[in-house]
């Protein structure tokens, strides 16, 4: 999930905020799988993000202009696959300026949620034109409701779990500027990964290392500590393992009721931690974002999505998460959190 988080907040928002959280995404996977969505985890991310990257509700216009602008570049991307898909290195080449883009609004602190559902869809849509081909004409149908989806969720999370008599908090302040080397480096990354990706023809287990990848480098912030960095991987691949036991519960009760209750119980455990400290926040957010994605792949009735293939999944996404983590430490610039006045501040 997008490293910008909403700052620190009363017990009693916090709680609230973890409610929201927590029903919304139990909410929009149970429906999705109901309605027999391909990829039944698209509506929970989005509504996971939009409320964890705001205490309050997004106002119509902005759902608006994020939907639209998911939309428009889905579709855009999707046309580049076919377009470009004879010619690999432009394609890629392509890409990468797609997720520079991103990389760089997200470093800046601008559009909320927006850019890293773009680097999402910027993953998504590729690899399920170039691999799935089944899937070519129903992909922006899905992304649309997946946003919708998403935002009628977080919308009624809110209208269910309103917040108290308090005034809210005040907006976190923008990141520093670090230059555009760091998401030039992440693009690179992030295209590195994809491409991996297209050699590998299956779509249910590939699709989980970029995912992780785009989620981990939003995250990392190699200038503060090293200690933070490996609890980011650990918290992404301990997602991972949620994802593991949850679909081993559900393979045995699968049912809807059960579904609903164990992601609403992962929901309002991780939920409270990225509501209620910014620092465990990042943890939380990441681990909940690979939970809701793997474990929609494996209850997804795309052809792969096997309880066989669920080992490879979760290697992927260990995978994903040392190798951003490598890639990272060998790749970005130094910044100037690595000087000595910074630290002894």
């Amino acid at each position: 999930m997008s490293a910008s988080l909403a700052p620190p907040i009363g017990q009693e928002a916090a709680r609230r905020q973890a409610l929201r959280i927590g029903f919304a995404v139990a909410s929009s996977m149970t429906l999705a799988v109901l309605l027999g969505s391909p990829l039944p985890f698209l509506a929970p991310v989005f509504a996971a993000q939009f409320l964890a990257s705001s205490r309050r509700p997004l106002g119509p216009a902005p759902a608006v202009v994020i939907a639209g602008a998911i939309l428009v570049f889905g579709q855009g991307l999707s046309m580049l696959s076919v377009a470009a898909g004879g010619y690999p290195g432009l394609f890629l080449f392509l890409l990468w300026i797609f997720y520079f883009a991103c990389f760089v609004a997200q470093a800046r602190g601008k559009g909320g949620p927006l850019p890293f559902l773009l680097l999402a869809i910027g993953v998504l849509v590729p690899l399920t034109e170039m691999l799935h081909d089944d899937l070519d004409q129903t992909m922006i149908v899905m992304l649309a409701g997946g946003v919708l989806g998403g935002v009628v969720i977080s919308w009624a999370a809110h209208a269910a779990f309103p917040d108290p008599g308090e005034a809210g908090p005040a907006p976190p302040p923008a990141p520093a500027d670090e230059g555009l080397r760091r998401p030039a480096a992440s693009a690179a990354i992030l295209a590195a990964a994809v491409a991996l990706c297209l050699i590998d023809a299956r779509l249910s287990s590939a699709i989980v290392l970029p995912v992780t990848v785009a989620t981990l480098l939003g995250q990392l912030d190699l200038a503060r500590s090293g200690r933070a960095a490996l609890g980011l991987v650990a918290g992404n691949i301990f997602g991972g393992v949620l994802a593991c036991l949850a679909f081993a519960v559900v393979e045995l009760r699968p049912e809807l009721p059960v579904l609903f209750a164990v992601v609403l119980a992962v929901g309002l455990w991780l939920g409270s931690g990225a509501a209620s400290d910014p620092v465990r926040g990042k943890l939380d957010a990441g681990a909940l974002t690979i939970f809701l994605v793997l474990l929609g792949l494996g209850i997804s009735p795309l052809p792969g999505s096997t309880a066989e293939s669920f080992a490879t999944r979760l290697g992927y996404v260990t995978a994903g998460a040392f190798g951003a983590l490598w890639a990272a430490a060998l790749c970005w610039p130094a910044t100037r959190g690595d000087e000595p006045s910074r630290t002894a501040s």
